[in-house]
């Protein structure tokens, strides 16, 4: 249920976004395009009317909604598999920044599974904005390889995005006293072994 309410939610947020990444990815990509919200509208409108905006909207579904699924639902199973694996105590029994540095390392996690789920269609993305382009003369143009180029320092940025947003989002419920999910329970022969029972 979480995975299609994420999927539903960025599927709709795509659809007001996709003109603005548009016109993005056409100021850093194309020499001399515009660089003036007001201009850059009007040449994408001159030139290519209303579906100039809306051509690498397929492809930024392709990137954002496998991108915050995989964000959501990993977070979720690394903060799962890092108390009972790992840290293998209780939540309650750390100290507020020991669940925080485990908060930012399942944070880095899913940044490291959303960039690469998500790099294909980005330079997809990206391409996409050279006049005449489509996905299929991007594919023919750069290939299956082309398309994962630039992967390592992507990793490295949306990993560490990733891990800063759990990292604030946890930090401000910890501040302000907000009640947390529970943590994963830990297995009964760990709680056995620890005295946790």
């Amino acid at each position: 249920m979480y995975l299609t309410a994420a999927a539903i939610a960025e599927m709709t947020a795509d659809i007001p976004l996709s003109p603005f990444e548009s016109i993005k990815i056409r100021t850093q990509t194309i020499s001399g395009f515009p660089t003036s919200l007001r201009q850059a509208v009007s040449t994408v409108m001159a030139t290519e009317g209303i579906g100039g905006f809306y051509k690498s909207l397929i492809p930024l579904w392709g990137r954002q909604i496998p991108y915050t699924m995989v964000k959501f639902a990993t977070f979720e199973r690394t903060l799962e598999f890092l108390y009972k694996s790992v840290v293998m105590r209780p939540r309650d029994s750390l100290r507020k920044s020991q669940q925080l540095a485990v908060t930012f390392a399942a944070g880095y996690t899913a940044g490291v599974y959303c960039a690469i789920v998500s790099h294909p269609a980005d330079t997809i993305i990206s391409k996409l904005q050279e006049p005449g382009m489509t996905v299929a003369n991007v594919y023919r143009k750069i290939g299956f390889i082309g398309l994962w180029k630039g992967l390592g320092p992507r990793i490295l940025m949306i990993g560490s995005v990733a891990a800063s947003q759990w990292l604030i989002y946890d930090a401000v419920k910890v501040g302000f006293n907000i009640p947390r999910p529970p943590p994963p329970e830990l297995p009964a022969s760990l709680r056995v072994k620890l005295a946790y029972s």
